[in-house]
């Protein structure tokens, strides 16, 4: 397996064009939150916007609004029970994300089918949390597996692939993605990336980041990356490698790192990268 490093990050980080504007860095829309579990998404969308995508747009359930509006005004919000509205709003998505809090009542199955259904050769599909489960449990197919990330913890992963936790490895694991044709991201305290043709493994990672919440971050990073980034392979490597490189960071001084300190430190830490673009492009 290769091993992720800030080359990862240096590849993909590159200056902003000076003629920018918020539809050059892609549309994300986010599903997730139901009444129990609204901060799932939050942390996912508040990780969307600070790790640089141009819009993003969340559709959670209505108890959320206010609560995500107060924290996160730059975020466009929408009632997951208007079934029209959302999915006029999944068209103009180049990347989407279900699952974050989502849970597993008959509506939130319904809203992953219509997804699953109405996902676009050109739209990129993260599927994480609860929406694993569901796709699990329902035995789910894919209209474009290789458009298609899945975000399993070990637990996740093995109902999704039927592997046991102590049977996971790293062969195991190749069949199973080779199997689904989406790309896996497996995450343990070493995170392993499986693509269709290359498999990758995190060398950071620290215990102040076992903490809920953190996968809901890296979700959220790994969808604003695919957003703005041309090469998604190399964007999805750099977004597994910045959450734990910040989080290890934090970790020199904290105890705990809170997920949402990790993205509040998105922005510093691309800018950091980009400054490592502009020297190596000077020399």
């Amino acid at each position: 397996m290769k091993e992720l490093s800030q080359e990862n990050l240096t590849a993909v980080i590159r200056p902003r064009p000076q003629n920018a504007h918020k539809g050059t860095f892609g549309r994300s829309v986010l599903i997730g939150g139901n009444e129990q579990y609204g901060g799932a998404i939050m942390m996912s969308a508040e990780a969307c916007v600070k790790a640089g995508c141009g819009l993003t747009s969340v559709i959670t359930a209505e108890k959320n609004h206010a609560a995500l509006h107060a924290r996160l005004p730059e975020a466009m919000v929408l009632d997951w029970r208007l079934t029209q509205d959302f999915t006029g709003l999944l068209r103009t998505a180049d990347v989407i994300l279900i699952g974050p809090g989502l849970g597993l009542e008959p509506h939130s199955q319904q809203i992953l089918e219509q997804v699953l259904l109405q996902q676009k050769s050109s739209q990129w599909l993260v599927i994480d949390g609860s929406a694993i489960t569901l796709f699990a449990q329902k035995h789910y197919s894919l209209n474009y597996p290789k458009q298609v990330v899945f975000t399993p913890h070990q637990m996740e992963w093995q109902r999704l692939s039927g592997l046991e936790i102590v049977d996971q490895t790293v062969e195991n694991n190749q069949i199973c993605q080779k199997s689904l044709g989406a790309t896996i991201v497996l995450k343990s305290h070493r995170t392993e990336i499986y693509a269709s043709h290359s498999q990758y493994r995190n060398p950071l990672g620290t215990p102040a980041m076992a903490t809920g919440g953190m996968g809901d971050s890296l979700a959220g990073i790994i969808t604003g990356f695919l957003a703005q980034f041309d090469d998604k392979e190399a964007a999805l490597c750099a977004a597994v490698y910045l959450h734990s490189l910040i989080g290890e960071e934090l970790g020199k001084e904290h105890y705990v790192v809170l997920p949402t300190e990790i993205s509040k430190n998105l922005p510093q830490y691309m800018k950091q990268f980009e400054h490592s673009n502009n020297k190596a492009e000077d020399k």
